[in-house]
């Protein structure tokens, strides 16, 4: 029997612990805090599920895979995780990133439409769209309970069988191994995929990765901003996103500009005072009826950052991969990615060049490639 150590009980780790164990390999799960835990960038309380991409093809083929997965993981797992709410993207430019999504959706047979802002006006009340050309609709996007999903994907994977051992982990020389709390484990592959942490264990190889603090405010609103039917929205051009109130937490507003660098293990889990009138402008320009509305919780979460917004899936040694710079886009992917990984072990198949550890082109954020943005 194939055996495997995942480091991280983050949505990649646990997704690909499962994966792996449903397909016949001995997996051990190895976390140092508890799967769904704050400092996680898993943790937050909800993940958007978008296929759109601008002109990449490869992302949204996988995003729409993702679906179908989560949907299936809801049935094994006995809860709804994903609430298919629909998506607007506010696009204020005629030729911009939108229309290439949108181009690029339609060849590869995924449901779009393009509106006229005052149709978009009429489905999502309270929008002010006087500066949009347009708007993107995807109707089958919507929102990813994504704490929830974490702890549920954990425990599936331990109900499969899946080893999961608490305990901080470090690499053990070179080959296939952790050292977990001063006990060394060994498999035949070892995956880093240990988010935030994974510059900080392998400061050669992802030392290029930056993890950025990104605040998130929830609004509380009026009960017809309630998601569904209010769709979740995108604003690339004003770097945001967001969805309505769901589950009683208020209307999710977050930025999707590049935050301040931060530390998962001792940054401070308040969110700060400019990230929260930035939340607030936004609201006034976008949303002007909800001026004015309470914070009723926020959050600080992370994105782990490539130069790209490319992920990492890297063998470094015989045996050992890694796993990381989800770039912020990364959650609503992971069953998916699970699979494609899963393939990859077995040795199926070959990683995307993109994926590999080269030198790669500075391209921050959403503004240049649109990958950030949940």
């Amino acid at each position: 029997m194939k055996s495997a150590i995942v480091v991280g009980a983050g949505i990649w780790g646990a997704s690909l612990a499962l994966r792996l164990a449903d397909e016949g390999w001995r997996v051990t799960l190895v976390e140092q805090y508890a799967p769904g835990h704050v400092r996680q960038a898993s943790a937050g309380e909800t993940r958007l599920l978008r296929c759109a991409h601008g002109s990449d093809d490869w992302y949204p083929r996988l995003a729409w895979q993702a679906r179908d997965d989560w949907r299936r993981l809801e049935r094994r797992g006995g809860e709804e995780l994903y609430v298919e709410s629909g998506l607007m993207w506010f696009a204020r430019d005629p030729d911009g990133w939108e229309t290439r999504s949108a181009r690029v959706l339609e060849r590869l047979d995924i449901p779009c439409e393009l509106l006229d802002p005052a149709e978009a006006a009429r489905r999502f009340p309270g929008l002010r769209g006087d500066d949009l050309a347009f708007v993107l609709w995807e109707p089958n996007a919507g929102v990813l309970r994504a704490r929830r999903a974490t702890q549920v994907t954990a425990r599936l994977a331990g109900a499969a069988g899946v080893r999961q051992v608490r305990a901080r982990a470090v690499p053990y020389g070179r080959g296939a191994g952790v050292v977990a709390d001063g006990e060394v484990l060994t498999a035949d592959r070892v995956v880093w995929a240990c988010g935030a942490w994974l510059p900080r264990l392998f400061p050669h190889e992802a030392g290029h990765v930056e993890v950025t603090r990104q605040d998130t405010f929830h609004f509380g609103v009026p009960r017809d901003w309630t998601t569904p039917p209010l769709p979740a929205f995108c604003d690339y051009d004003l770097s945001a996103y967001g969805h309505g109130d769901l589950d009683g937490m208020g209307m999710k507003v977050t930025g999707d500009a590049e935050g301040e660098p931060y530390d998962a293990e001792s940054g401070g889990r308040r969110v700060l005072r400019h990230t929260e009138e930035q939340a607030r402008a936004y609201l006034a320009r976008r949303f002007p009826s909800l001026v004015g509305a309470p914070v009723v919780f926020s959050q600080v979460c992370q994105y782990a950052l490539t130069r790209d917004a490319e992920w990492i899936i890297a063998e470094i040694d015989d045996g050992v991969w890694l796993l990381g710079g989800e770039s912020g886009h990364g959650f609503k992917h992971a069953p998916a990615l699970a699979g494609y990984v899963a393939e990859i072990l077995d040795g199926a198949r070959e990683p995307e060049a993109r994926f590999g550890l080269h030198r790669r082109p500075v391209a921050r954020g959403l503004r240049t490639s649109g990958g950030t943005m949940p």
